[in-house]
């Protein structure tokens, strides 16, 4: 199992930008794909972005490509998802996820079996 807790979340301005982090308690985490996903209020869980164990290939939702970069310092064993250009329509509790036989950038939340407790972004206009 891995142990993930998410950081940075808070209320922003839109237009401006905000960095997330995902420190993780593995100490093999560089050998896991890792994901990041959003859930607004009253809808379903959705992608965010992805990056594989190398940190070589991503992979992101089309409403955030170009304004979110996710990346990863194994050697911190942490994850990042830097946020760019924020619109009201971001706000939501963000999570990062991981799984220990993952090692590929993916979409689907089913491949993922280790969740953070989530960190909420609220964007405001």
């Amino acid at each position: 199992q891995v142990h993930l807790v998410e950081s940075g979340g808070g209320s922003v301005q839109a237009g401006t930008s905000s960095t997330l982090s995902c420190a993780a308690s593995a100490r093999r985490l560089r050998t896991y794909a890792m994901g990041w996903f959003r859930q607004a209020p009253g809808k379903e869980r959705e992608f965010v972005a992805a990056i594989s164990w190398r940190g070589d290939s991503t992979h992101y939702a089309e409403s955030v490509k170009g304004r979110f970069t996710i990346s990863r310092d194994n050697a911190k064993n942490t994850v990042y998802l830097q946020m760019h250009s924020l619109k009201p329509e971001d706000t939501a509790v963000y999570y990062c996820a991981a799984d220990p036989s993952l090692v590929a950038a993916s979409g689907n939340e089913e491949d993922y079996d280790n969740w953070g407790q989530g960190t909420q972004v609220t964007v405001s206009s």
